[in-house]
């Protein structure tokens, strides 16, 4: 420990000034408490546009030529006892949206009875499109007002669609989401703790801590969102990492910190080791975590973007509290860490060892199961517990008897263990990723209740058209020559067989030819009123908007490949933009994964220096990078399995969506590349001391694995418990969010941290630490550590116990 290293200035910092620390967190905290709660207020549901997309542009252009409104609501008209046709659905629908066509924020009404592609299958439904001189993030503040002029009507049920309630819907819902989560993970993470701890003040520091980071984390985040915008998911995700991060932190640091004690130091002493050791390792492993979450400020996608912002900013709270109010708040406690203790029920080992001679008479393998299979509640009681010192043999202990047995035998356990990883990525082979809409939605609320009317009795196709947003390259598009290119650019979509009809200015009436066409866009003035209406709204100068109706669903993939084609066609005197919802989820998933590689290499490589230059290792920052890999991979398999084909939809209460929303995997790959570095930095951390002590590889991991093991276990189990209150939610993203994180931290603390690790480590050997810049500091080992703790002496060469 270095006498001056920077940690040790910020423990005696936090020693000399701990009760000006503390009253500085509990002023910072009372300033952000009001305004924690509004942070919702301040979010954006959008943000899944970006200008390189084509869809985008497209749009854009005819807003600015034509004055195209796509900002619409929709109003559902639904009855028992009246087709849509009869007079008195018409009155009555009609009547009910009237007070709308006086209001100034409406430019435009679209009834069914001039558009019956509005008319359900069945007759018995229709619905009214209601536009708004608005933008798509900021229409949901216009419902309120034009709910408000809706009339009811006697014979008709009113429902309200369309993209400003999905909006609308996302916020509350994702309030709702946040608040569910809350109550189901604090109350489960401190009881955790208390499980952990078994010391009712142990335990209530780092609930207190993560408490602190949280309600700073989302004042600070609501601050930042009245300046720029911030996705409303940024929400959920700065909870969890807030929650989870600042009570793992101060996890790992309480832990340490009772170890010292434990092991005779003082209390100013115990907080230098712990700030040196536990604070170093924490400080770059909140490195870890940012580098991963700064991947998504990458893409050019304003939800990205800002959860990326978001989760970085709550990382550096949750650093900020575990180095400055944890150490002061250890300062004031001292020795007093496990008052309050609490009793829990004790294994008997003289009991069960009695019982394992007892049985070991009949079947010998089987006893050794049992007491195996006991091993980890008798560590786990063990743990960190006052009336059990701390320097006990570290082979009576479950983790360093699992390395030794995996070290023993490398190739048994990195083999099945790597197999099995791999088949639960499997399924991600046949993602089909998409993008949001009302369907990733409870059932409960309005949008999602318009979605699923308009998909079961509404013909979907034609309230997804495919737009082309046309340009000519020489003139006004009205002129004859124009007009003859616009012809042929038609005709060739008429006879796509994808294509069902194709609504243009030169097909609005069938039984006009080309030539007719030409000579009555020739005229000063266009006498026929439907025409001269029409006109006026399709084309201006030398932009024209034309239509398609694909005979295929929004999302299929014949529709996406029609899309592509026109994209990819030439048009004669013609440019052509294609926009519209399937071009939009093209463009979506296209620009997203086009942008992905870019973030992966960014996060890969960063991560790597970091951990190379704590570790001074070419190699282990390697296999960290393999190892996150098949932990975020297992993860990756279950958002398909699940979420896409249906598995446990049930059990989870959630309708399969039949694809990924695109952004899934990416936000799982930046939030847990992070994460699961987490505690592979508290890992490794732990074996190199030992390293650095003994030059030993086999001893260095065995008793880095006993020291940290329990604990990171621990850890890992309450950030599955925040992951898991997330499963619970109303919305499929945040719910898919969940229970992949939730899955990948699993997979990560046990398989790949309790097998993977050890054995990797045991086959690369003293490759492990080779650091080709300088000398490493670790002595050569005097003795080799025995792999079979059981039957070898310890100094036996490690030739003479491989397996």
């Amino acid at each position: 420990m270095a006498a001056d290293s920077v940690f040790t200035r910020l423990a005696h910092l936090a020693v000399r000034h701990k009760w000006l620390i503390v009253g500085l967190w509990l002023f910072a905290v009372a300033v952000a408490a009001p305004f924690a709660p509004r942070i919702a207020t301040a979010l954006k549901p959008g943000g899944f546009g970006s200008n390189d997309m084509e869809s985008v542009r497209a749009g854009t252009l005819l807003q600015q030529q034509l004055h195209a409104q796509f900002t619409s609501v929709d109003i559902f008209f639904t009855s028992t006892r009246y087709k849509a046709t009869d007079p008195q659905f018409v009155q009555e629908a009609t009547a009910a949206v009237a007070p709308l066509a006086k209001w100034n924020a409406v430019p435009e009404i679209v009834p069914f009875t001039i558009a019956p592609h509005q008319i359900a299958r069945d007759g018995y439904a229709a619905y009214t499109a209601v536009f708004l001189n608005t933008d798509a993030d900021n229409a949901p503040a216009y419902l309120p007002g034009l709910r408000a002029r809706l009339v009811p009507q006697p014979d008709l049920h009113t429902n309200v669609g369309g993209g400003p309630v999905f909006y609308a819907d996302i916020q509350s819902v994702s309030e709702a989401d946040l608040r569910r989560a809350e109550e189901i993970a604090f109350p489960f993470a401190l009881l955790a703790l208390l499980l952990v701890f078994r010391s009712v003040v142990a335990a209530g520091l780092p609930a207190a801590v993560g408490g602190c980071s949280v309600v700073v984390s989302l004042a600070l985040v609501y601050a930042l969102a009245l300046h720029t915008d911030i996705s409303v998911f940024a929400l959920n995700i700065t909870t969890l990492f807030g929650l989870g991060l600042g009570v793992d932190y101060s996890l790992f640091m309480v832990n340490r910190y009772r170890e010292e004690l434990a092991r005779g130091r003082t209390v100013p002493d115990a907080i230098a080791v712990t700030m040196n050791t536990a604070g170093r390792a924490m400080m770059v492993s909140g490195t870890a975590v940012s580098i991963g979450l700064l991947g998504l400020l990458l893409f050019n996608f304003s939800v990205l973007r800002s959860i990326g912002l978001g989760g970085v900013l709550v990382v550096v709270i949750s650093i900020l509290s575990a180095a400055t109010l944890l150490p002061a708040l250890l300062a004031i406690i001292g020795t007093r860490i496990n008052a309050l203790p609490i009793t829990l029920p004790k294994i008997n080992r003289k009991s069960i060892e009695h019982t394992q001679r007892e049985m070991t008479r009949n079947s010998r393998e089987k006893t050794r199961n049992i007491f195996n299979y006991l091993a980890p509640f008798r560590a786990s009681s063990r743990v960190i517990s006052r009336s059990v010192p701390l320097s006990r043999p570290e082979s009576q202990g479950f983790w360093h008897g699992l390395s030794l047995r995996v070290m023993r035998r490398p190739w048994a356990f990195l083999l099945p263990v790597l197999a099995f990883l791999l088949l639960l990525g499997a399924p991600f082979l046949q993602v089909r990723l998409g993008a949001p809409d009302a369907s990733i939605l409870p059932q409960n609320v309005p949008s999602r209740a318009a979605y699923d009317l308009l998909q079961s009795r509404f013909d979907a196709n034609e309230t997804n058209p495919i737009i082309l947003a046309v340009q000519t390259t020489n003139g006004n598009v009205l002129t004859p020559a124009n007009l003859t290119n616009l012809d042929a650019l038609v005709v060739r979509l008429q006879h796509d067989p994808r294509v069902r009809r194709v609504d243009s200015i030169v097909t609005l009436d069938p039984r006009l030819s080309l030539a007719q066409y030409q000579i009555i866009y020739s005229q000063p003035v266009i006498t026929d009123p439907y025409l001269s209406a029409t006109v006026k709204q399709l084309a201006s100068g030398n932009t024209t908007l034309v239509s398609l109706v694909s005979n295929y669903g929004m999302i299929d993939p014949r529709s996406e490949a029609l899309v592509q084609d026109i994209r990819a066609s030439r048009f004669a005197g013609l440019r052509v933009l294609v926009t519209g919802g399937t071009a939009g989820v093209v463009d979506y998933v296209n620009t997203m994964y086009s942008q992905f590689p870019y973030a992966i290499l960014a996060v890969a490589i960063t991560t790597y220096v970091v951990l190379m230059l704590l570790l001074q290792s070419v190699v282990l920052p390697l296999k960290a990078l393999a190892m996150n890999t098949l932990s975020i991979l297992s993860a990756y398999g279950a958002l398909v399995f699940i979420f896409q084909q249906g598995h446990l939809s049930g059990l989870l209460r959630f309708a399969p969506l039949g694809f990924v929303e695109a952004s899934a995997p990416i936000l799982m790959f930046c939030a847990l590349f992070g994460l699961s570095m987490d505690y592979e930095v508290f890992l490794l951390s732990r074996v190199r001391e030992e390293w650095l002590a003994t030059g030993d590889n086999v001893h260095s991991v065995a008793l880095g694995m006993e020291r940290s093991g329990a604990i990171i276990t621990s850890a890992a189990a309450i950030v599955v418990i925040v992951s898991g209150g997330f499963i619970t939610a109303g919305m499929i993203l945040v719910k898919a969010l969940g229970v992949g994180m939730a899955l990948a931290v699993l997979m990560d603390a046990t398989l790949v941290r309790g097998l993977l690790v050890p054995a990797t480590m045991r086959l690369l050997g003293r490759w492990n630490w080779w650091w080709p810049f300088g000398a490493n500091a670790a002595p050569p080992p005097a003795t080799t550590t025995p792999l079979d703790a059981n039957a070898q002496p310890a100094g036996e060469p490690l030739a003479t116990a491989e397996a």
